[in-house]
């Protein structure tokens, strides 16, 4: 069936379109803007052909301000299976053939790829979704940079080192100057987007947080993430009307049975709808899974996957689970770094146009999977820029690996990628 996009010229005027045609019951589903139509508007609306004409007249005579109209380009990636090798099982082949030809993905699909094996098929299924990145996303690795501002958490999640009954861990809070003045710090380095992440900690109330992110946009003028796990409603609205950009809360797993194991206090469909929320607020929005909690299976995995379609999903953070000191999953191995990767090859084939972090989960059970990650699909690093004498005490898990900027320039060098022409490049010649 054939679409049609439409892009508008800011998120709330995307935001009341996308209102306006449900009220005139025409079907949309909002996606991420393709990349080849700016910055205007992060999220598309999607709608079939033949609701064009009826669309744009309700756009209009509503005052909606249009980049555009366009056809739903498909991507395909012709020439796909002459470039990788040839000798692949048959089912394998079958999905990639799909994936040349741009037919969607379904949930078997996804399955194949997950549950594949041997160097051959690996490799191809790398080659792959290197190929569809370089498509939709090109060659710049994105760099965006985490301050960690507090590790108290009102939660008790069992794979978290941050975890309320945790003992353990020596906590802080940040004050509001000192997580300005850190973000100032990152500006210099030319960084464009800030991660604000904590554990959920009550401390920050509406109104803290509200006066950290204009202060933010007051002194850097930069784009701000938000990582503070779940809020009502009302708060999510007027965090971002107050500046905020981007929001990560990760569901970890759609398998219910697992969430509700590994989140004894949490409640499954409440996260949901706070992505949900997120979404009509018209937030970037990120989501992501964990790769090896107990019992999940690969098509456990491919049922995420899907989920992050089905919610117009923009950024997906893919880490494999590390265990932490304190936690009741302690004892519990490390993911698995090849089904890891494979979920990230995978996850680039069916969203296409979506940021893929290398995570730092992954770089600190691999010290060159970031690398490999970059060459499955990822396009994006993100440092830990939290102040050195915090920086230790936030341990969601143990071990974890430093990532600053001179370790993110060698991992995109390594992987023959591209910085992106933004960071400046003397503050990885000065850390020499």
């Amino acid at each position: 069936m054939e679409h049609y996009i439409i892009i508008c010229n800011s998120t709330q005027h995307m935001l009341n379109a996308d209102k306006i045609l449900k009220q005139n019951d025409i079907k949309t589903e909002l996606i991420p803007a393709p990349s080849e139509y700016g910055s205007v508007c992060s999220t598309a609306i999607k709608i079939n052909a033949y609701n064009v004409d009826v669309a744009e007249k309700l756009l209009k005579d509503n005052s909606i301000s249009l980049k555009g109209i366009y056809p739903y380009k498909i991507r395909k990636l012709e020439g796909l299976i002459d470039k990788i090798n040839k000798d692949l099982n048959d089912d394998l082949k079958t999905v990639l053939k799909k994936v040349e030809n741009g037919i969607e993905l379904t949930e078997d699909d996804i399955v194949v790829i997950l549950s594949s094996s041997g160097d051959k098929n690996l490799s191809s299924i790398f080659r792959a979704a290197d190929e569809m990145r370089k498509s939709v996303v090109g060659d710049i690795v994105d760099i965006r940079a985490a301050i960690e501002f507090s590790n108290i958490c009102r939660k008790n999640c069992f794979y978290c080192g941050l975890r309320r009954d945790n003992l353990s861990v020596e906590r802080y809070r940040m004050d509001i100057d000192e997580i300005v003045q850190t973000a100032k710090e990152l500006k210099k380095m030319g960084i464009r987007i800030v991660i604000l992440q904590s554990g959920e900690d009550p401390w920050y109330t509406e109104d803290k947080i509200i006066e950290i992110i204009k202060k933010i946009k007051k002194e850097t003028n930069m784009r701000i993430t938000l990582s503070i796990g779940e809020r009502n409603q009302e708060e999510y609205k007027h965090f971002r009307e107050a500046g905020a950009n981007n929001f990560l809360l990760k569901i970890e797993t759609t398998n219910r049975e697992i969430f509700k194991n590994i989140h004894p206090d949490d409640d499954f469909d409440y996260r949901v709808k706070c992505s949900e929320w997120l979404r009509e607020n018209g937030y970037v929005n990120g989501n992501g899974n964990i790769i090896g909690l107990p019992g999940q299976t690969a098509r456990d995995i491919a049922k995420d996957i899907l989920f992050f379609k089905d919610m117009g999903i923009h950024m997906v953070g893919i880490g494999p689970f590390v265990p932490a000191t304190g936690t009741p999953l302690e004892t519990y191995p490390h993911g698995d770094v090849e089904m890891t990767l494979k979920t990230v090859a995978a996850t680039r084939l069916v969203l296409k146009n979506v940021f893929i972090p290398a995570t730092t989960a992954l770089a600190t059970v691999d010290k060159d999977a970031q690398v490999k990650a970059l060459m499955a699909g990822a396009n994006t690093i993100m440092l830990i820029s939290t102040p050195s004498k915090y920086r230790s005490r936030y341990k969601i898990y143990s071990n974890k690996n430093m990532v600053d900027l001179q370790t993110a320039y060698r991992a995109v060098i390594k992987a023959g990628r591209k910085m992106p022409p933004y960071i400046n490049l003397d503050y990885i010649k000065d850390s020499k």
